[in-house]
């Protein structure tokens, strides 16, 4: 008999080589009919492998994100099926689930596919996938696996095995499909109800512009039509709440060939925007005991071979800037921290002058590559809400926790609701990416682990995502398709103050190493503003908005007492505009509708005569006459509720 202890802590006694699914079955005969995917001791194992050892197992369904991981990189098997059904010379490469769906790349010779293809695979998935295949997993050996696919010609399966282990390596079949698999698999293609390819992109082999372009496949798949219908539908209110799509629209950000791929420039009104967003957060660090400080936006290379960012990333960085000057060579910063550490050691520190907490809006460049370039979200040039807190090992709880409190404080500000603390460790099997001591890395492990913990916030723990530096605690924003974006990042670091050598004068005298944490709550304004237009819609919250209100005088008879309003509300700090175009009241009030301003006022005879203004709300409609003072009073109300003081 083998012992299977379950999620709950339960153990249960079970035959030895019993599967997940007679653990699920034991359970219940509806749970069963649902689980389609398991991990044993932490490893993904299909629903009919044998258990031989005592061990902890986790079942999953659809409903489980690892669920849906295993049904889509099935459903990436079908797809491959299904291309090779009409493209029979096709080259299969990787298939791997994304977060939402999967994508097959694959080398097309001088076939192709097009938007006028998709139904008939979708068609031929379907009709695949009504057999009932059952998934299975078999090892071979290397030698039989490279012999397999050089009889194909497949040049880049060969390179994938050649890669491996022998003794490590498996394929799956199903009917008369066979593909190269780590595992992890619903138990049969039956389960698979509904698929929809969604599009079609190029994409370089190993992610190399140097290699070959393959044609990448993206799909999606739901154990229910229903549920791929309302995927559809929210995918649709994607694109009408697209942040490219918002932007353009409401003049707040473009992009310019001239100037170059992933380099956004801010219009008058993203400009505004972003200042408000600042000074929010600004604000809010004053009263927190930051100071602000200014850097460069280019640094000698020696700074960042310091840091050890030029040996992670200078390879995929803006290459060096060469002066006249022999031997001299700058980059474009690609971080704002080892600034900041050379600012901590203009002056020597006492432990009473501590923590010193420095923060900016760094600006900083990182060299992606074009294909993964998307608007706000993937830019080659972005600016940080940076800060860097330098503090004894002592203060670091409290320090922690109180940055905590900043990130909650900007999300509830802004509306962001939906997110999970992420708890980015390094990768056990794999330290050599990272630089530092064990020590120091379980030391700034635990201090994250026990802050979130204390703060009860809702946390995954992933292994392998933490920085080369430190672990991080990153904040992870769903927005309106359920796709999660890290925004805000909190990091402790006990490396970079070795590497610079900072130190700070301790009560017993002697000199000591200070810790730092890495904090910034937007993360990427560029990718924040993005995620915050698509959840909002482009309506953003009354004190942020780039115009709040816009007066619309129903002829130029009224233009003064317009301009009258306009200046009371201004006085007020409103920010107020006047529609003064020789078009009717109705066309401007669709106008005013379409920018998305929140308040119209509208000014005419009984207006003027009377000292009121009539008010509309944007999306609401009519909201009566207001003297001028209980308008402000309005606003000024609304803004008050949706802008909590820190």
């Amino acid at each position: 008999m083998i012992k299977i202890t379950l999620p709950d802590g339960s153990v249960r006694e079970f035959e030895n080589r019993s599967t997940p699914m007679d653990v699920a079955v034991s359970i219940s005969s509806g749970f069963a009919r649902n689980v389609i995917s398991a991990k044993f001791n932490n490893t993904t194992v299909e629903t009919v492998t044998p258990i031989t050892t005592d061990g902890n197992l986790v079942l999953y369904t659809f409903n489980d994100d690892d669920g849906k991981k295993a049904f889509w990189h099935s459903s990436a098997h079908l797809l491959a099926q299904a291309i090779l059904f009409f493209h029979p010379s096709a080259k299969l490469t990787i298939g791997p689930a994304i977060e939402n769906g999967f994508y097959y790349d694959l080398d097309l010779g001088a076939e192709t596919i097009s938007e006028k293809d998709f139904k008939k695979i979708e068609d031929k998935m379907i009709e695949f996938a009504r057999e009932k295949h059952q998934f299975q997993l078999r090892e071979v050996s290397k030698a039989a696996a490279l012999d397999f696919y050089k009889k194909q010609n497949n040049e880049y399966k060969v390179e994938l095995i050649e890669n491996l282990t022998d003794g490590d390596i498996t394929f799956c079949d199903h009917a008369d499909f066979t593909d190269l698999c780590r595992g992890g698999h619903v138990p049969n293609t039956g389960i698979i109800k509904a698929v929809k390819v969604m599009s079609t992109a190029g994409a370089y082999w190993r992610g190399d512009e140097n290699n070959t372009q393959l044609t990448r496949i993206y799909g999606i798949s739901f154990p229910k039509q229903k549920l791929l219908t309302e995927y559809l539908e929210k995918l649709e209110l994607a694109k009408q709440r697209d942040h490219r799509k918002l932007g353009k629209e409401l003049e707040l950000f473009a992009f310019s060939t001239r100037v170059g791929q992933g380099l956004p420039l801010w219009l008058p009104k993203g400009a505004a925007l972003r200042e408000r967003l600042e000074n929010f957060l600004k604000a809010a660090q004053k009263k927190a005991g930051y100071e602000l400080v200014m850097t460069p936006h280019i640094g000698q290379k020696e700074l960042y071979v310091t840091s050890g960012h030029y040996e992670k990333y200078g390879e995929d960085s803006f290459q060096p800037i060469h002066t006249p000057k022999d031997d001299e060579e700058f980059l474009l910063k690609p971080m704002n921290c080892p600034h900041h550490c050379e600012i901590y050691r203009v002056k020597p520190y006492s432990y009473k002058e501590l923590p010193k907490r420095f923060a900016e809006f760094g600006t900083v460049y990182r060299y992606e590559q074009s294909g993964e370039l998307h608007g706000l979200t993937r830019v080659r040039c972005f600016t940080q809400d940076d800060a860097h807190i330098f503090c004894t090992p002592d203060q670091l709880h409290d320090e922690f926790m109180n940055v905590i409190d900043l990130v909650l404080y900007v999300f509830g500000s802004l509306g962001f609701e939906d997110f999970t603390a992420q708890i980015s460790l390094r990768d056990p099997e794999d330290k050599e990416k990272y630089i530092g001591s064990d020590e120091n890395w379980e030391k700034a492990e635990n201090a994250i682990i026990h802050a979130a913990k204390e703060k009860g916030l809702k946390t995954v723990t992933e292994y392998g995502e933490a920085a080369f530096y430190g672990p991080k605690l990153d904040f992870m924003v769903k927005d309106v398709l359920g796709r999660s974006w890290q925004l805000g990042t909190i990091q402790v670091d006990y490396n970079l103050p070795e590497r610079f050598d900072l130190q700070y004068k301790g009560a017993d005298n002697q000199m000591h190493r200070p810790v730092m944490i890495h904090r910034a709550p937007f993360g990427s304004m560029e990718r924040f503003i993005a995620i915050l237009l698509e959840n909002t819609g482009g309506n953003f919250p009354l004190w942020l908005t780039p115009e709040q209100v816009i007066i619309l005088p129903i002829s130029d008879k009224y233009q003064k007492y317009a301009e009258k309003v306009s200046e009371v509300l201004e006085n007020s700090e409103i920010r107020a505009l006047i529609d003064d175009r020789s078009e009717k009241t109705g066309r401007k009030i669709r106008d005013a509708e379409m920018s998305k301003i929140p308040y119209m006022i509208i000014v005419g005879e009984n207006e003027e005569g009377n000292e009121t203004v009539s008010v509309r709300k944007h999306g609401e409609g009519d909201k009566g006459t207001f003297t001028i003072k209980d308008f402000i009073s309005l606003i000024e109300t609304e803004i008050k509720s949706t802008l909590k003081q820190f």
